[in-house]
């Protein structure tokens, strides 16, 4: 069963803390080195990285040493271990490898060796140094040029088979992605990523090509000023024809969307007269992402807020309720909020325990 990234953070920590090793296994693109970086920063620990599948046995072995040893008068060659090796041997480090699975036998014996005795050519790691790698195997292996691991390799694992929500994405994005963007996938969200077979040589969109286009729009400046027809043919190349055609649609028009402040700050109420419950969910989403109500509103800003709820569906409406002290947001918000909405926070409540009451009752014969 495949996890989410917000379940991998709580319990990876748990295996680690025992020092068994732990495998992420999961589709390309999706971020899972990142969060290997996300456990570590949670447990304080450097993270010393290794691309197997660019290793070899003398990556292992080390080199030999000029001293040398000697064994009953004869001389004998010593072997001295890299970098990464000694790190990992004389301090705490998360040491991650990814890619096993398109490494070459001989390496993944060795790595074999790590997660199952924790030593290496007569080095033992320390004894706060944990284990981490990724792979692209596992429910997806089959589209991926990759090697199988056997019963035996694998049971040396913990293994997770992880399938990140668009709420992970859409929570770290608004940290390191422009609005811009930000707000394109969260009003569209199929165009994230694909999620099926994938055709040969065609170029489709991933969490990964996502965040290497937004990096390339920021260096060329086209977030200042986006122009339609320039952006898609960048955008083609990241993320594929669909998704392209898709953004540039959506800059065309993107001076018609609704800000936060429009309707905190400016109450234009009328912006969203013609809105369904999908673009409202994707604007009280944006208020909760942009930290809108992590400080104390005003009263000019409660008095629209209320104003707005009483516009919206039931169900957006609690999102909306919920999101008051979600991520972070100050509980004198709801406090204040809740005066100006109380009637209509009872009459939705009790239309949602109306509507849940009617669904338990058998029907009549």
């Amino acid at each position: 069963m495949a996890i989410d990234f917000k379940t991998f953070n709580k319990t990876a920590p748990l295996i680690l803390d025992s020092k068994f090793p732990v495998l992420l296994r999961g589709r390309h693109g999706i971020g899972k080195s990142q969060v290997v970086y996300q456990v570590a920063k949670q447990l304080r620990m450097p993270v010393v990285e290794r691309r197997a599948s660019q290793m070899t046995e003398g990556d292992l072995l080390g080199v030999p040493s000029p001293d040398g040893m000697t064994i009953n008068g004869e001389q004998a060659s010593k072997f001295r271990p890299f970098d990464w090796l000694v790190q990992a041997c004389t301090e705490p480090v998360v040491l991650f490898f990814d890619e096993i699975d398109r490494a070459t036998i001989e390496v993944r014996q060795g790595i074999f060796e790590l997660t199952d005795s924790r030593k290496l050519a007569g080095w033992h790691l320390h004894e706060d140094t944990v284990i981490v790698a990724a792979i692209n195997g596992g429910e997806h292996g089959s589209q991926y040029q990759v090697g199988e691991m056997d019963p035996a390799e694998l049971d040396r694992w913990a293994t997770f088979d992880v399938e990140p929500s668009v709420e992970d994405w859409l929570d770290w994005a608004k940290d390191n992605m422009d609005e811009l963007i930000w707000d394109f996938i969260n009003q569209n969200r199929k165009h994230l990523e694909h999620l099926d077979d994938f055709e040969p040589n065609k170029v489709y969109p991933s969490r990964r090509s996502w965040d290497r286009l937004n990096q390339t729009m920021n260096e060329a400046g086209f977030f200042a000023k986006p122009n339609a027809s320039a952006v898609f043919n960048l955008t083609a190349v990241f993320v594929g024809f669909e998704a392209a055609v898709s953004f540039s649609d959506f800059i065309k028009n993107y001076r018609k969307i609704v800000t936060v402040e429009d309707i905190l700050t400016n109450g234009k109420m009328e912006l969203v007269k013609d809105f369904g419950i999908n673009d409202h969910s994707a604007l009280v989403e944006k208020m909760e992402a942009d930290g809108s109500f992590n400080n104390k509103l005003k009263k000019k800003q409660l008095k629209n807020l209320a104003v707005y709820f009483k516009e919206l569906p039931s169900e957006v409406a609690m999102k909306l309720w919920y999101s008051l002290t979600a991520s972070g947001g100050d509980i004198q918000n709801t406090i204040n909020l809740h005066p100006l909405i109380k009637e209509d926070l009872v009459a939705m409540l009790t239309n949602i325990e109306e509507t849940v009451d009617d669904s338990d009752t058998p029907a009549e014969d």
